[in-house]
């Protein structure tokens, strides 16, 4: 073990946070160092050139969403096992719980309005950018693509939803019926999905690695031009934020009180470690073995509960996730003064409930599906390098919030009766192993 890890890079050795902490000491620095909102010429230049990583970073990880979102939908579809009544009332769950986070967060931005509470001066190519006009007949007739690969060329995500969807629910049914036929044709095709999959996480963290050299960049260019000043409306962004993921806390807490046997006093304690873990891994799948013991063995509830909450839930509960990405639509617009109409909104509900299911369960991973939540209202995608600077610390904040909404599923499928102590005697006696 010892000797593997010095196998390891030093930079991976290294948590990612740390280095994005590091990066921002060092950025704070520099852009002081170059003038502070008041650069000479030269300095400007030279800080204008630091926002090149950022936005190349932008661009792998807008190249990125598509493919990620369409594989994560297909292997989903391909590879869940749910039962039959469990997987409707498990579907159900997840989709208000999404909702109710999508909504909160909404909420939360329209009345709190942090975009407002100071200005952002544009990353390169932001400036110039005009939103799309709500269109409910042409967003009709858009849904369908001329040609199947053509959404992810052209970053559509109504196109890319219905291809994955249509692709994901045929996939699945074929796979059924050949399970009962007992063929297994559609191996090659899962696997291949599977490889794809990997493939793309894989060269995501690739493209994470960068994020601190991403975010040493953009801090140090906008101090450098801009001063301090911009980051007040950042500021006001992680607030309402961090509201919004205590509001979604408190109604999962509510539903575990009145939908299951477990107190929301038990359910925190019992879910301590796996909130712990959440918080410090940030990653949602690392944290899944901790979240399924806790459920198991702290809080008592059966284990068909705990696994389709923990294990299958968590492949498509990422509310956390959506609340966050339906907020940053929302900050961006109002930091460009512009006005997301209801109709607008909706998009955004909508294409946060997919971009929440493409979200692998790793870090920094909303950063990509935002990219294509910030496509379908036509914002300018350049404003996530703002983004960047505070999201290594909301993205462990809105992984817990993942995990907390993983076991409330699990709480609230195992309905209000406590798994009584005999259970497995009584099992046992019911259905004897034979010699």
């Amino acid at each position: 073990m010892t000797e593997h890890r010095h196998n390891i890079p030093w930079w991976e050795r290294v948590p990612l946070y740390v280095q994005i902490v590091i990066a921002l000491i060092l950025a704070i620095a520099l852009g002081i160092f170059l003038g502070a909102g008041q650069p000479s010429p030269e300095h400007a230049l030279f800080a204008k050139d630091l926002a090149i990583p950022c936005t190349l970073v932008l661009k792998a990880l807008r190249a990125l969403a598509t493919p990620l979102i369409l594989l994560a939908v297909l292997h989903s579809f391909l590879t869940t096992s749910i039962p039959g009544r469990s997987g409707r009332r498990l579907i159900f769950l997840l989709l208000t719980n999404t909702l109710a986070a999508i909504l909160i967060g909404l909420l939360v931005a329209n009345i709190l309005q942090p975009g407002t509470w100071g200005q952002i001066g544009a990353p390169p190519g932001g400036e110039n950018a005009v939103t799309k006009q709500f269109d409910p007949w042409g967003l009709l007739q858009d849904s369908v693509p001329e040609a199947i690969f053509k959404p992810l060329v052209d970053n559509n995500v109504i196109q890319l939803i219905v291809v994955a969807l249509s692709f994901g629910i045929v996939l699945r049914a074929l796979k059924s019926e050949q399970v009962a036929q007992g063929r297994t044709d559609y191996l090659p095709v899962e696997q291949m999905i599977t490889i794809f999959f990997e493939a793309v996480i894989r060269v995501l963290k690739w493209v994470i690695i960068l994020v601190p050299l991403a975010v040493f960049g953009i801090v140090a260019k906008t101090i450098a031009l801009e001063g301090f000043t911009p980051f007040r409306s950042l500021g006001a962004f992680v607030v309402a934020v961090l509201l919004a993921l205590f509001l979604q806390a408190c109604y999962y807490l509510v539903r575990v009180s009145f939908g299951s046997w477990v107190s929301p006093i038990q359910f925190l304690a019992g879910g301590s470690d796996a909130f712990l873990t959440a918080f410090s891994t940030a990653s949602s799948t690392a944290t899944m073995p901790v979240t399924f013991r806790a459920l198991l063995d702290k809080i008592g509830l059966r284990e068909s509960s705990a696994s389709l909450g923990a294990l299958v839930g968590s492949n498509f509960n990422n509310d956390g996730t959506a609340l966050y990405e339906a907020m940053s639509a929302l900050f961006v617009a109002q930091v460009l003064g512009l006005h997301l109409s209801l109709d607008k909104q909706l998009i955004v509900v909508l294409t946060s409930i997919f971009a929440s299911v493409g979200a692998a369960g790793i870090p920094e991973a909303g950063l990509v599906t935002m990219t294509l939540v910030f496509t379908a209202v036509g914002l300018p995608t350049q404003y996530i390098a703002i983004l960047i600077t505070v999201d290594w610390f909301l993205d462990r904040c809105r992984t817990a919030i993942n995990v907390m909404g993983d076991m409330t599923v699990s709480c609230l499928l195992d309905g209000k009766q406590p798994k009584l102590e005999m259970e497995p005697a009584l099992e046992e006696a019911l259905h004897p192993e034979s010699d």
